[in-house]
């Protein structure tokens, strides 16, 4: 029967199923109301059309109930986001310092000289590195990090507890350096790398008894941990890259592809950190497309953004390059890149790719389509990533390049990369 709230005045009326008399009001009970019961029966009402004809029982009135709106996602700009993405870090690792040993004689009613019976401490605990697909950036990773230390050893030969192990999560492709040279490559999600040991335990005056010494008074303290210095240094792991100078529409083709949304603006530079989108088939196989910044002329000297980003396509497996057919001799813009990759890295442009030329919907373009074709040798993939023109010949044959990366890794042994 439907009843009404009387501990809070103004509260409406909650219907409840008929037979019970007298139910908890957890309206009060939200307002902190002192009265815990509080429901007087009333004259019966008809089931409301939107419950579907039954009765039913309200938690909460409108004057106690919370505003339950869904939060949305912050709309964060591309400058902004970059004081959120680090692709590199300095970080000073101590691994715990092991416990003490103990110090005790053992000690009962009628047995005055029971001997030492002071346990080894506990060792300390290690610090290290793991790699997780959810971390994108080594912005959560702090400068300096300590295990946690090991426990004094007790009384009866009992050994102190382990420290435990402190985790670091750092992102998948994160590579970890000491004094210039690589010690990890952390490349599979769950990769773990012990970053720092742990010192170990002191022994107790138990350890030290010997027929000489039947009463032994001292022990020893635990070691201190492994302390390194490393550095920590992000390659984004993706299947593709998209390659390209400024405003060629790199960015607005991984919107088109994917469900990613990097910033698309018609100034140079907008992309500032790289994103990674998912092309998703219908056999749910799914190729990760990286969008690297724009590059210029004499990046592998550093300009620009320069090496910054350079090392975000090593990791990539293909490379797609992304040319504006509005300009004026559009084949030189791929020479331009393909020099920049290998004066970075020798035989980083003989990697499989794709040239891809954009904004194939302007007039200018398709007057320097037929000469972009006579002037290389590779495959030309026309298209228009703002209106959607001709996107279905960029995903048959971004699938051909992953099936033939699946099949010569299958060949060698070894798993493919997934994302």
């Amino acid at each position: 029967m439907p009843v009404r709230c009387w501990a809070l005045p103004g509260c409406g009326s909650v219907p409840v199923s008929a037979g019970f008399m007298l139910q908890r009001c957890w309206a009060v009970l939200s307002c902190r109301s002192p009265w815990r019961w509080g429901l007087l029966p009333l004259s019966p009402v008809p089931p409301l059309p939107e419950r579907g004809g039954r009765l039913f029982f309200s938690t909460s009135c409108a004057r106690c109930s919370k505003n339950r709106r869904l939060r949305q996602k912050r709309v964060i700009s591309e400058r902004k986001l970059t004081r959120y993405f680090v692709d590199h870090r300095k970080v000073r690792v101590v691994g715990g310092q092991g416990g003490e040993g103990g110090h005790s004689f053992y000690s009962e009613p009628r047995k005055i000289f029971g001997g030492p019976d002071g346990g080894n401490g506990g060792d300390g605990g290690h610090v290290i590195l793991k790699a997780d697909q959810q971390v994108k950036s080594l912005s959560s990773v702090l400068p300096f990090y300590q295990g946690f230390q090991g426990e004094r050893g007790g009384r009866k030969n009992c050994y102190g507890a382990n420290g435990a192990c402190l985790y670091v999560k750092v992102p998948v492709g994160t590579l970890v350096k000491e004094d210039g040279k690589v010690v990890a490559d952390l490349t599979q999600h769950g990769e773990e790398y012990v970053a720092a040991y742990g010192g170990a335990g002191g022994k107790g005056n138990r350890f030290f008894l010997s027929n000489e010494n039947r009463a032994p008074t001292f022990f020893t303290p635990g070691e201190p941990g492994q302390e390194r210095i490393l550095h920590l240094e992000l390659k984004t792991t993706a299947h593709a890259g998209l390659v390209g100078f400024p405003n060629v529409g790199k960015s607005s083709l991984l919107r088109a592809i994917s469900r990613a949304r990097p910033a698309v603006a018609a100034y140079p530079f907008t992309t500032l950190n790289p994103h990674v989108g998912i092309v998703q088939y219908q056999d749910y196989e799914q190729v990760a497309v990286a969008d690297i910044p724009g590059l210029i002329k004499g990046a592998h000297q550093n300009r620009g953004l320069g090496m910054s980003f350079l090392r975000h396509i090593e990791r990539c497996l293909f490379l797609l390059y992304v040319v504006d057919l509005s300009v004026p001799q559009p084949w030189i813009q791929l020479e331009d890149l393909k020099y920049e990759l290998e004066q970075y890295q020798k035989g980083l442009s003989e990697r499989p790719c794709v040239v891809i030329g954009n904004k194939i919907d302007l007039a200018e373009s398709r007057i320097n389509l037929p000469l972009l074709k006579e002037q290389i040798g590779d495959r030309v993939i026309a298209l228009s990533a703002l209106k959607g023109d001709n996107l279905e010949e960029l995903f048959l044959h971004l699938r051909e390049l992953y099936d033939t990366y699946v099949k010569t890794e299958q060949s060698r042994g070894q798993s493919p990369a997934k994302w």
